[in-house]
């Protein structure tokens, strides 16, 4: 019996307020929340807030996902402009919810990934935690994927943990289904079983396609890719790709779905107009992410969209559609926020959670997940 006392022990000297901080691979800013968690209850959000990026930080961003010149100093200028949009948003969140420094445990800082590379050993997120600490006066938990990496694992999706907690169901299966700049599913079995992976890019190709032709960072409403239809060979070009028969644990990023892969895809394409390779890089999203359903969890009863994507209500229709042409009819597409989290909140929520997690010295991985050796506690803490 002690050592399971301990660790209730543990869990509840974690309790508290936390900062939830999560800025993904749309690179367009971060989102934030302050929430409460005690032990054995739904946590309870505090405060909501995003603080969108300048674009002189995007473009630095986006450079440091290849190699190039000078890399080392601009990956740490980055790091530290990055601390200082999180910790705006930090700021934001103390004052929506009227919260002061000392009642905060802890922030829970995800940083920006710029290159995730698990099958060569490492994953880079880049911020600067020490700063970001400097700058609250707030511990903060960062650099989460690391030891999960460290011990075989993929480092990715950690999120599953969280989902399992908030969404999971003993009466039916359900999916949650991610769509930030990359696709991620979480299967939610109703035995008790999770499992999570990546399926493919979904905000990542859109949003570089609409800078591309439209000249703005993402396809408000899908009116770009409503304006086009879907090529069908293009389509099927797009699916050769061996990521999507890859089985899980798996991960990917901006590494593999950039703009280099989308013009080699594209090249025998050239009359295509950019209104209709939008609308199949919708189907691309859609398919790839029903096909991993159809795989990996037919007995679903419905599926549950969080991100950016949940906004797009073109791509939540192809979702809809491709699951009722696939082999998965029947099953309902709706937000999370019918499950009583909002979309945008899931992932800083869960980063929250994580380094709460690190605190009370538990797990936050999922070893079937990530198909790393065994759970792990996720996280390096910075003091105040």
């Amino acid at each position: 019996m002690a050592p399971r006392d301990a660790r209730n022990e543990s869990a509840h000297a974690a309790d508290g307020v936390y900062l939830g901080l999560m800025s993904g691979t749309s690179m367009d800013g971060v989102d934030g929340v302050a929430v409460r968690f005690e032990t054995g209850q739904r946590p309870v959000v505090l405060a909501e807030a995003f603080v969108g990026f300048a674009q002189g930080l995007r473009e630095a961003l986006f450079s440091l996902q290849q190699p190039g010149e000078n890399e080392i100093e601009r990956e740490a200028l980055a790091g530290n402009a990055l601390a200082a949009r999180y910790a705006v948003c930090c700021h934001e969140l103390l004052r929506a919810g009227n919260l002061s420094v000392n009642g905060v445990r802890a922030i829970g800082a995800h940083g920006q990934t710029v290159r995730h590379r698990p099958e060569k050993g490492y994953t880079v997120q880049i911020q600067n935690p020490a700063l970001l600490a400097e700058l609250t006066h707030i511990d903060v938990i960062a650099d989460f994927r690391s030891r999960d990496v460290a011990s075989g694992g993929q480092g990715a999706p950690l999120v599953p943990a969280f989902h399992a907690t908030v969404f999971g169901s003993r009466q039916e299966t359900r999916v949650v289904c991610n769509l930030g700049g990359i696709s991620n599913i979480t299967v939610l079995s109703a035995t008790g079983a999770v499992r999570g992976f990546d399926c493919g890019p979904a905000n990542a190709l859109l949003d570089l396609w609409a800078e591309r032709h439209l000249g703005k960072p993402y396809d408000e409403n899908g009116r770009f890719a409503a304006s086009g239809n879907l090529h069908q060979p293009l389509l099927n070009v797009l699916l050769d790709e061996p990521f999507f028969e890859q089985q899980p644990p798996k991960s990917t990023g901006r590494d593999l779905f950039n703009g280099q892969w989308l013009d080699e895809k594209l090249r025998g394409f050239k009359a295509l107009s950019p209104a209709d390779v939008q609308a199949t890089l919708v189907g691309l999203t859609a398919v790839s992410v029903v096909r991993e359903i159809e795989r990996h969890a037919s007995d679903c009863r419905a599926a549950y969209v969080c991100g950016g994507g949940a906004r797009n209500p073109v791509l939540m229709a192809a979702l809809q559609k491709a699951l009722e042409t696939g082999g998965v009819a029947g099953v309902p597409v709706a937000t999370t926020e019918v499950l009583g989290v909002p979309p945008h909140q899931v992932e800083p929520l869960a980063f929250a959670w994580l380094a709460m997690r690190c605190l009370a010295r538990e797990p936050g991985n999922l070893a079937a997940v990530t198909g790393a050796a065994g759970e792990r506690v996720l996280g390096a803490m910075y003091p105040r």
